[in-house]
């Protein structure tokens, strides 16, 4: 999430009572979560395995539970609570956002939006998109020129993203929204989460099935096919003209080459090649997979 101003050290750490360690030069142009992070944001960690990704990151200034070394070029804002004091810094830069903006969504005059469905604040809708009944898009939603969004499909809903506490799960609160791009297709009953602070997209052209749910904060690039049932966590990246038939699940945090097929049922649990057709759980080189149960389908006819 882009702010609307830029944020010195001390502001920051003024707003969530924190000690501020490092060059108080710097300041904060935008505020995200670890995996879409980008320089000048604001970004935190509270487990030592994510100290070392998060302090080498680009992120500019780090919300950190425990005093440690400043790595140069950087700063650090030590709290108690980084996951609060994150949760608490969203939404105040959200409100003031907002503040600088209209809430009323922007729909061109060639858009159709079916009786029943909702439009949330903030949304745009390009040329000649169609929402059909009891669609919702929820608020900042982006949709582009083209696009048709069938029945009952949820857009810009939560990230499922929580902090496992000894008694509870916190909630990091979401932020961000989805863009669809020009030409895409999304099917009925589909739910499309939108970013924990950043944006879920989908691609140019791509077509999405019935009853498919996209994870948070999650690429998909142009021209892709996503059948019935495909599940795809968050974070994940997906390349061009990739094809994913029938209940394919896709685990959080990994990568889909361009061109890549994926057959029905398979479990995609690290990153894959692009060019190359997957079959399986895990999903390996289709070939390899048939050549597999070919031969224990053999063996036990032998016995």
């Amino acid at each position: 999430m882009k702010l609307h101003r830029d944020y010195t050290l001390t502001e920051i750490a003024q707003l969530i009572s924190g000690d501020a360690i490092g060059d108080a030069g710097i300041s904060a142009t935008g505020i995200n979560e670890i995996h879409v992070v980008n320089e000048g944001d604001i970004a935190f960690v509270d487990h030592p395995k994510y100290y070392k990704p998060t302090l080498t990151s680009v992120a500019s200034i780090i919300i950190i539970d425990q005093k440690t070394d400043c790595p140069k070029g950087k700063a650090l804002i030590v709290h108690p609570e980084p996951f609060n004091a994150f949760n608490f810094l969203t939404q105040y830069f959200k409100k003031e956002i907002e503040q600088q903006l209209s809430p009323d969504p922007v729909i061109h005059s060639s858009a159709k939006v079916m009786p029943g469905a909702h439009i949330g604040n903030y949304v745009q809708i390009g040329e000649r998109s169609i929402i059909h009944p009891g669609a919702v898009i929820y608020d900042h939603c982006v949709i582009g020129d083209d696009v048709t969004i069938h029945a009952n499909s949820v857009i810009g809903s939560d990230a499922f993203y929580f902090k496992r506490r000894e008694k509870k799960h916190d909630k990091l609160i979401s932020v961000g929204n989805v863009i669809i791009e020009n030409g895409v297709e999304i099917g009925s009953g589909c739910t499309i989460d939108r970013g924990s602070t950043g944006s879920t997209i989908i691609g140019e052209g791509s077509k999405l099935d019935n009853q498919v749910h996209i994870g948070h904060d999650t690429v998909i690039g142009k021209m892709c096919l996503f059948a019935a049932q495909v599940g795809i966590a968050g974070c994940v990246t997906i390349k061009d003209n990739v094809v994913m038939w029938g209940q394919v699940g896709c685990a959080a945090n990994i990568e889909v080459g361009e061109g890549a097929v994926v057959y029905a049922q398979s479990g995609v649990a690290k990153s894959l090649n692009g060019g190359q057709t997957y079959f399986g759980s895990p999903a390996i080189d289709a070939r390899l997979k048939m050549r597999e149960i070919t031969t224990i389908s053999n063996l036990t006819r032998k016995l």
